[in-house]
């Protein structure tokens, strides 16, 4: 029997539309079903949107049926949030937020996606080269390496002329190890054409899988290919390509470059592209230590899109505790930031061993940034 309409204030309730859900592992998806001919759900949908580029989430909320994966594939935890964000944003140029409702990843369940993620040789549904007899576990991760740690899905919905919603594309993204580590220590780096080349195989594969199951036969799907960073690193990877599988397409066509990047200054050594901005943080940072030297150390993560800054995270660990100190200290890093990084999206967070003890949030071109110091 179909669900009560519910009606909450500051939200749209409409229904959801669909087929059975495809199930590719063990795991039952109960769904509420009037007859053979449709299923249909209550949902609802947020009035707010905070950006243009956000796009509204279907509630209740679902999680990735894959959620939890992601902790024990993903190396450092700035992947585990750029393989989200970095997707989002190649979801963007295909649908578009202004009329398309996101939804986390309902399609792949997290036995596919493990056995997705597993060799050939010991799953053969196993998207990772299989381990040849004779083999040891370090020539393995040399000749053999795991190039696919994790697979992220995310749905993407249309409300229809009736009130209704159906699913109108997905996006899938394949993090793709840079580096492959043997049990016993060794580490094996993977060239950027041996990564592309593995990515481009398993998308067309993973697409021709999805494109089986009832329902996706003509939904458009976008692949993205991520390239994790070593254990060790301070920033975040990136996507670097995508295609997309266009409706009754069995693979995915069009490869793309993606153009992005996250650069750590201050830098060490030449940054080429990114000289100037690091002069300027080097200067940003010299007016920092005069006010308080040898008592701050400032680091900041910008990221890069087709070559232009588009947002600079600041990290600024501090080592005095006075509550006027506090303050004065976060006035004068606003001023700097208004001095400095007027034209781009710039966050500060001001941290001790207490924790957080101030945010600066500058949006680009805007005359005054938003100031809050925790605890006033």
């Amino acid at each position: 029997m179909m669900k009560k309409l519910v009606i909450l204030p500051g939200f749209a309730a409409i229904l959801l539309l669909g087929g059975c859900l495809p199930s590719f592992g063990t795991e039952k998806k109960e769904v509420i079903q009037e007859s053979e001919e449709s299923i249909e759900e209550t949902v609802m949908i947020p009035d707010v949107q905070l950006k243009e580029e956000y796009y509204k989430t279907l509630l209740p909320f679902k999680k990735s049926a894959s959620r939890g994966l992601i902790v024990s594939n993903i190396d450092t935890k700035y992947d585990m949030q750029e393989t989200e964000e970095g997707l989002l944003r190649i979801s963007t140029q295909h649908f578009d937020p202004k009329n398309h409702l996101f939804q986390e990843g309902q399609y792949i369940d997290k036995e596919t996606a493990r056995s997705w993620l597993s060799r050939s040789s010991t799953d053969e549904a196993g998207l990772n080269p299989p381990i040849e007899e004779g083999m040891n576990e370090d020539t393995a991760s040399e000749e053999a390496p795991n190039y696919l740690a994790h697979i992220v899905e995310h749905n993407f919905h249309v409300m229809t002329d009736d009130k209704k919603v159906r699913l109108a594309g997905i996006t899938i993204g394949l993090a793709l190890n840079s580096t492959s580590y043997s049990r016993s220590g060794k580490e094996t780096e993977l060239s950027d054409k041996e990564i592309e080349q593995q990515g481009m195989k398993m998308a067309e594969e993973v697409v021709s899988r999805l494109r089986s199951q009832e329902g996706l036969s003509d939904i458009p799907i976008v692949v993205g290919l991520f390239k994790q960073e070593e254990r060790n690193s301070i920033v975040p990877g990136t996507y670097f390509a995508t295609a997309v599988a266009e409706k009754g397409q069995s693979k995915p066509t069009g490869w793309k470059v993606v153009n992005e990047q996250y650069v750590v200054f201050p830098a060490t050594s030449e940054t080429g592209e990114y000289r100037d901005m690091n002069n300027t943080f080097d200067r940003f940072k010299q007016d920092i230590d005069d006010y308080f030297p040898s008592f701050v150390n400032v680091i900041g993560t910008g990221f890069y899109k087709d070559g232009t800054l588009k947002s600079l995270n600041i990290e600024v660990p501090i080592q005095f505790f006075g509550t006027s100190e506090t303050i004065g200290f976060t006035q004068y890093m606003t001023s700097l930031v208004n001095k400095y990084f007027s034209n781009v999206h710039t966050e500060v967070s001001i941290t001790s061993v207490n924790g957080p003890e101030a945010l600066i949030v500058k949006e680009a071109d805007d005359d005054e940034p938003y100031v809050h110091v925790y605890g006033y």
